[in-house]
């Protein structure tokens, strides 16, 4: 008994020491894997994402949880920048082109200037003095503007023909139609360019230039030779080469008047005009050398005065969703800026309140609205909008979209209120003569 039994606790012990030892080495081996866990998943113990990583290899730094600053962040828009800093004041006021009185500035223009912040004015004829006189009008009202944060449009009709603003010193430039007749889209550029160098002597930088109406009805008391013919194909041709020759200059063109004024047997500056034309009829005709300008970028659209009844029975086109919203933006995929014709025409005057039809454009698409010959008129369209906002009417995202376009177009032009005005006046002259001489020739 006594042999068997030390033999037996020998052999118990002997297995018990074995196990301990197999325990103690399973033990070591599980401490010393886990020891070397952070290291394979950072490489280093010293980074601020140190251990987060466990089990991935540091070979592969896109996968951090927490990338680099300067890789999350996009790159700056000067343009939204801009945007932010305005008051809605003064985003409000961008959205305004305004008439000025006389050849001077008066002391209702600078009130107009400074309480309105208004984003851009339009000389007519009666504003129009001397070159000289033109020129130290452009550049008072730029100095007033220099308290707003925004360079101020400086805007003109100067299409050539019988739309002219330039004092007679400066040589005359043809019609359109003249233009039109060599069917010459190289002598519609350089025309472009000449209107260009001819705004530029007054200091303007807009010019509400060139007029793409097809001129299809030969009644038309508004369009007449202002239009380059009566093809679509033509008017396309040669105003995409004039709007060319505008902006080669530094001059912002703005292509008139959609949807299209060709086919109007009234003047929208004293009535309303209606055109029964169906949708699939202004797309074969009237709204071609509209396309095209899109196609090329075009800088602004100015819509007109027009009823469509067969497109929207309530509103001309200046005031129409379906015309501006579902068409010039839907449809063609314009995102430029689009600019009202004068809402103080008899058109709109004679049919609308200035205040609803501020409302209706806005609401519609239009960026800035175009109103002249009244200080009054500005300042209703100010307060208008301002309420419209405050009360819920209208967001300020909504305005938000129209000066982010107005901005946009500003600082591709590199606008400034220091710019003065240029150009020498003997040469230019010397070049349109020339310039004459081709038109002539044909």
């Amino acid at each position: 008994m006594y042999n068997y039994s030390y033999n037996s606790n020998n052999q118990w012990r002997k297995s018990l020491g074995i196990l301990s030892l197999l325990l103690g080495i399973v033990l070591l081996l599980s401490a010393c894997g886990q020891a070397q866990k952070p290291s394979s998943a950072t490489g280093s113990n010293t980074g601020s994402n140190a251990g987060s990583n466990t089990g991935q290899s540091s070979s592969a730094p896109e996968q951090n949880t927490v990338p680099p600053q300067e890789e999350v962040q996009e790159e700056a828009d000067p343009v939204q920048e801009q945007l932010r800093s305005l008051t809605l004041e003064e985003k409000i006021g961008q959205m305004i082109l305004a008439g000025v009185q006389g050849t001077t500035l008066d002391d209702q223009a600078k009130q107009m200037i400074t309480d309105q912040k208004v984003g851009g004015i339009i000389f007519y004829a009666n504003n129009v003095s001397t070159l000289e006189g033109t020129a130290k009008f452009v550049q008072s009202i730029k100095e007033a503007n220099q308290s707003n944060p925004v360079p101020i449009f400086m805007s003109v009709d100067q299409e050539g023909g019988k739309v002219s603003r330039m004092p007679e010193t400066v040589e005359s430039i043809p019609s359109n139609q003249k233009v039109g007749q060599t069917k010459d889209s190289a002598l519609a550029e350089t025309m472009g360019e000449l209107l260009a160098r001819q705004v530029q002597l007054a200091g303007f930088n807009v010019d509400f230039a060139p007029v793409l109406d097809v001129n299809s009805n030969p009644k038309n008391p508004v369009i007449g030779d202002r239009s380059f013919g009566s093809s679509a194909e033509l008017v396309s041709r040669m105003g995409i080469a004039e709007m060319k020759g505008l902006r080669s200059e530094g001059i912002i063109p703005v292509v008139k008047h959609f949807p299209g004024h060709g086919d109007t047997s009234v003047d929208s500056h004293l009535d309303l005009p209606v055109v029964n034309k169906t949708e699939k009829q202004l797309a074969e005709l009237e709204w071609i050398p509209f396309q095209a300008a899109v196609k090329e970028n075009v800088e602004a659209v100015m819509v007109a005065h027009i009823l469509f009844p067969k497109l929207d029975p309530d509103h001309p086109a200046s005031l129409s969703n379906v015309i501006i919203g579902e068409h010039l933006r839907g449809k063609f995929k314009y995102d430029g800026v689009v600019i009202t014709d004068d809402l103080s025409m008899g058109a709109i005057a004679k049919n609308f309140k200035l205040d609803e039809a501020a409302l209706a454009t806005v609401k519609a698409g239009s960026d800035i609205l175009l109103v002249a010959h009244s200080y009054e008129s500005a300042k209703t369209i100010f307060d208008t909008l301002m309420s419209a906002v405050k009360s819920g009417e209208i967001s300020e995202s909504r305005i938000d979209e129209s000066v982010y376009r107005i901005l946009a177009l500003k600082q591709q032009y590199k606008l400034s209120d220091d710019q003065k005005a240029s150009g020498d006046l003997k040469q230019l002259n010397a070049d349109i003569v020339d310039w004459r001489k081709q038109i002539d020739a044909r």
